[in-house]
């Protein structure tokens, strides 16, 4: 007997793929006050699921802003990029872990025993956050890497600091999509995040190493990071949606 397609079964496939997407999607809220970020929030409530917290919006609002979007059932990925000698890195990491973030962002050039003791201190703290270790960012093209002494090529560097962050007890890396293909063959166990974050023809702004949703995910990327795409469209909404459409078909 033929197979017959289970009526709205198509439909069924596409509601979820658009869920799975949502939960991979994530809202950069890069605001200097509170309350242009939780405009955003609530105009784009209903669309999406994940905010990032960076430390423009933490150091005007503090912990009040991630426990206001826990309170009101959202995902929050705290990206501090903490980097500082290993004690006071692992109390940073003790200090936050409380207020229900997610995801974390240490710096991996801060080293293996500032990874490490990072990784401690998280594991010490009930529901931690899963730490992610960032690599090179995605302002920085070949002539900013060099200018800091690293002669690495960039994805030479995000290679390397990936897996000293890995082996570290790091297990969460964040680097551009043009590095997440590498990464991913190389640790595949991995938590991949991915700013740079661009739908073919957007203004790139000041990033260098880019990529489109459907290409990041293709490349083996956990989340994709996207801020202004989203945050400076005149319709937030729908400038959400067109990405986890083509999120969801790729």
């Amino acid at each position: 007997m033929p197979h017959q397609q289970v009526p709205g079964s198509e439909q069924c496939s596409a509601s979820l793929e658009l869920i799975e997407a949502r939960e991979r999607l994530i809202v950069a809220l890069d605001f200097p006050a509170p309350s242009e970020a939780l405009d955003l929030v609530h105009r784009l409530e209903g669309t999406c699921q994940w905010f990032k917290v960076g430390l423009e919006l933490y150091l005007t609002a503090g912990r009040s802003i991630v426990e206001t979007l826990r309170n009101h059932g959202y995902s929050v990925f705290l990206d501090l990029k903490l980097h500082d000698i290993p004690n006071t890195v692992a109390a940073a990491v003790r200090s936050v872990a409380p207020l229900g973030a997610q995801l974390l962002t240490v710096h991996a050039s801060g080293g293996p025993a500032m990874l490490a003791a990072a990784a401690e201190a998280a594991a010490r703290v009930a529901n931690p956050p899963k730490l992610l270790a960032v690599t090179v960012l995605t302002s920085m093209d070949q002539s900013q890497l060099t200018a800091t002494g690293v002669p690495r090529l960039p994805a030479e560097q995000v290679q390397y600091l990936a897996k000293m962050a890995f082996a570290s007890g790091i297990h969460g890396i964040v680097c551009s999509p043009e590095e997440a293909a590498g990464v991913r063959a190389a640790l595949p166990d991995s938590i991949l995040v991915t700013p740079g974050i661009r739908s073919a023809g957007s203004a790139i702004a000041d990033q260098k190493r880019i990529a489109t949703p459907a290409a990041a995910l293709a490349a083996g990327a956990n989340y994709l990071v996207v801020g202004r795409p989203i945050t400076r469209a005149d319709r937030p909404a729908e400038a959400a949606q067109a990405i986890l459409d083509e999120m969801s078909t790729s």
